[in-house]
């Protein structure tokens, strides 16, 4: 390789590494608008999901992207250089540890299959954002900013923000990357999509604003919609604009979050944020299994009436099949 080459390939990488850690710092700036805890740990953590996508589209050679977003968005808020260091260590190497354990699972960044919604769900964001919440949590303890007894809440806070940014803001970018408008798309397909647009956003704020009723129910026929439809397409902006509009509603003590305390809104906040992703993206996965199962069996009858057509005997030169000429 020559060392033109080895310096295009060099740039192009410092390049991506460079973009991966603006977005990280873009999405950490806007997660910090909701802060729960310290000023710091959130609901939903949208770097986390920003920093496997990354992994996942452009390879572990953009890691230091990852690190160098994070120690940028924790200079400001840990309480020494030091633990600033550790919680960014933390928060790199969670999104890393996922993506090898789904790369190890032959984790596919399309989605299409139930096996990788599942993997991302167990995998990527309840096993390995367990790491940044533990690390970042006893950070916090040893160096005097949380007390002991506070360990517990805030791992479950960091944890559930981290986990839901995987499960919210991933599929979003991985079907971002991929999007493509379907080639056989009708023309009512467009006011279908912004029907389903505007109808989840306005029943996701009236569902997080209604104060007396519960109302969170309502959103999840628009999932629905979205994943047979649009399939993962569909369902990944429509989950993720449901999961942000809650998380300003519990934020703005609105709607059933409305007189709790933090514990009590975290726990509704999560599960129906966790509802919400589940319920989307794993329908859109097996609506997308069950099309390409269709496909491929649309594609062996094919195949197979062919060989039939060419196993069948074919007439003489009088039309007769063979053997049913008449006698002379």
């Amino acid at each position: 390789m020559g060392s033109a080459e080895m310096g295009r390939r060099l740039g192009s990488t410092t390049l991506r590494v460079l973009a991966v850690a603006a977005v990280y710092y873009g999405a950490a700036q806007i997660g910090l608008l909701q802060q729960l805890v310290r000023d710091q740990v959130t609901p939903l953590w949208p770097p986390t999901g920003v920093a496997l996508a990354g992994l996942l589209l452009m390879g572990l050679r953009v890691w230091p992207g990852i690190a160098l977003g994070a120690f940028l968005v924790n200079v400001s808020l840990g309480p020494s250089l030091l633990s600033v260091l550790a919680i960014t260590a933390g928060n790199t190497l969670a999104p890393v540890c996922a993506c090898l354990m789904l790369r190890r699972a032959g984790f596919r960044n399309e989605l299409d299959r139930l096996r990788d919604v599942l993997a991302l769900v167990f995998l990527g964001a309840l096993a390995g954002m367990s790491i940044s919440a533990t690390i970042g949590s006893g950070v916090l303890v040893l160096s005097g900013a949380l007390d002991a007894g506070d360990f517990w809440p805030t791992w479950s806070v960091w944890w559930a923000g981290d986990a839901m940014g995987i499960l919210v803001v991933t599929p979003f970018l991985l079907v971002l990357r991929n999007a493509r408008w379907p080639s056989r798309a009708g023309p009512g397909r467009w006011p279908e999509a912004v029907a389903l647009a505007l109808g989840t956003v306005s029943v996701t704020l009236l569902a997080t604003r209604t104060r007396d009723t519960n109302l969170l129910f309502l959103v999840s026929p628009f999932l629905i919609w979205a994943a047979f439809r649009f399939r993962l397409a569909g369902a990944a902006p429509c989950a993720l604009a449901v999961s942000t509009l809650a998380v300003l509603a519990a934020d703005g003590d609105q709607g059933p979050f409305v007189g709790k305390d933090v514990f009590a809104n975290m726990v509704t906040l999560q599960a129906f944020n966790g509802t919400t992703a589940l319920t989307a993206l794993l329908i859109a996965a097996v609506i997308t299994e069950r099309d390409r199962t269709y496909e491929e069996i649309k594609r062996v009858c094919a195949r197979l009436s062919v060989v039939v057509s060419r196993m069948e005997p074919r007439p003489d030169a009088d039309g007769y099949p063979p053997g049913t000429r008449p006698p002379p």
